[in-house]
């Protein structure tokens, strides 16, 4: 398959963070004139919400996905799954739309066995097969509308229902190159429902199910998934909460240029730290040796004193740790900004990016293959702005790029430590 064709299911996908990425784009083009009025809840983020759901996955693998000629001799399915709300909106007190994004913690793992034809006649019987074991990559996106009905003060149950984009990563036998679990990627009906307690105005918790049906033709079982998760509702600041940071001073910079330096003298050991062992970031197969980039950002919304959220668009020129192959990005991103220390002589801050659409211009690298052109843009740091105005900026952070299994193939990029200098006016 031409991997740089982009199928119709695979569009399907992009959709949800389409939709995501045109809302953020139209914040930002919402006039802004002075400090205080970014501090106003724009209306387009007013009765929006966003949910994270921790819990158990079910989906019974097992010899039915695999292609003929090979045996299924043991499957790992680990239970351990996430799933985000990306974007939540609320048009009443009953009916909402959200877009929403699935995967388990950790891959199903098989380990299988296969006749090996190039064994000679006299070989011991137990030498006649190969043997690997391997693992099969999926997540499940959805865009789905949610049905609520409240039962006393606090206390509501729901259902939803909508599409959902299964998208499924196999493998080919490393010996002979024979594909083992075909790599799959459609549309399917994706539904659930649960029940709500919502203790505060901006915070609510739930215990839920969510249920996607069998799909005979791509040999994928049906995936159920139960979990319980917190929901958070953006509220606009009162009067008392803005009046409170204008009389503190707060600062949160208006528009900020950056430059930066990548580079692996330090190693990935960050990288797998927060990928493999905290898990709440990604890693990636295609490991960068040293990069630069510049970045602008463009303050659009913030609280009275700790959040901030930023669109901004960067260009970075990099070079990969085994060949050598120089490539560049541009992105456009979101960007969500934590200041959780604030003192008279700097600001420090927690910083996180997600899903920035970017164009990269290569992407068969160090012998991986990372999808296509199109991919995305993840970051996570943290930094601190200084002066009196503060209007000097140094952040480090470690960085990502994979087009988030929209397609089969998505080796990820991993960027290790970069080191940023900004002005902010």
């Amino acid at each position: 398959m031409d991997i740089q064709v982009f199928h119709c299911n695979s569009y399907l996908f992009t959709a949800s963070k389409v939709i995501l990425l045109i809302y953020l784009l139209f914040i930002s083009v919402i006039p802004v004139t002075a400090q205080d009025e970014r501090a106003n809840l724009p209306a387009v983020l007013k009765n929006s919400y966003y949910e994270i759901n921790f819990g158990y996955i079910d989906y019974p693998f097992g010899q039915e996905s695999l292609e003929p000629g090979y045996t299924m001799e043991s499957v790992k399915v680990p239970r351990p799954a996430i799933r985000l709300v990306l974007y939540g909106h609320e048009f009443n007190k009953y009916l909402s739309a959200q877009i929403t994004y699935m995967r388990p913690v950790l891959w199903v793992e098989y380990t299988y066995t296969k006749d090996d034809p190039a064994m000679k006649e006299g070989t011991p019987p137990e030498n006649h097969k190969i043997r690997e074991t391997q693992q099969v990559w999926m997540n499940v996106a959805g865009l789905t509308l949610k049905f609520q009905a409240p039962v006393g003060k606090k206390f509501s149950i729901f259902g939803e229902a909508g599409l959902g984009i299964v998208t499924r990563n196999g493998f080919e036998n490393d010996i002979t190159k024979q594909t083992v679990i075909k790599d799959a990627n459609y549309a399917t009906l994706l539904m659930g429902g649960g029940v709500r307690y919502q203790f505060s105005k901006k915070f609510g918790l739930m215990l839920s199910m969510t249920y996607s049906p069998p799909n005979n033709k791509e040999k994928q079982p049906h995936t159920i998934f139960y979990s319980a998760g917190f929901s958070y509702k953006l509220l606009p600041p009162s009067e008392k909460q803005l009046e409170k940071g204008i009389k503190a001073g707060y600062i949160h910079p208006k528009q900020i240029i950056q430059i930066g330096f990548s580079g692996n003298a330090f190693g990935y050991d960050i990288n797998n730290f927060f990928s493999q062992k905290l898990i709440i970031f990604w890693g990636g197969d295609v490991e960068v040796r040293h990069g630069l980039t510049i970045c602008y950002t463009r303050n659009i919304f913030h609280t009275p004193k700790v959040f901030s959220f930023d669109w901004g668009v960067s260009f970075g020129y990099w070079q990969t740790n085994i060949d050598k192959t120089n490539f560049y990005t541009l992105s456009l991103f979101p960007l969500l900004r934590f200041t959780f220390l604030r003192t008279k002589p700097l600001d420090m801050y927690f910083f996180y990016s997600i899903a920035g659409p970017t164009f990269i211009s290569k992407y068969i690298l160090d012998y991986n293959d990372t999808g296509g052109h199109f991919t995305f843009q993840d970051n996570m740091g943290i930094g601190i702005f200084f002066g009196d105005k503060r209007n000097i900026n140094a952040e480090v952070k470690i960085g990502h790029y994979s087009n988030g299994n929209l397609l089969p193939k998505n080796g990820g990029i991993k960027i290790p430590l970069t080191f940023n200098l900004g002005y902010a006016f």
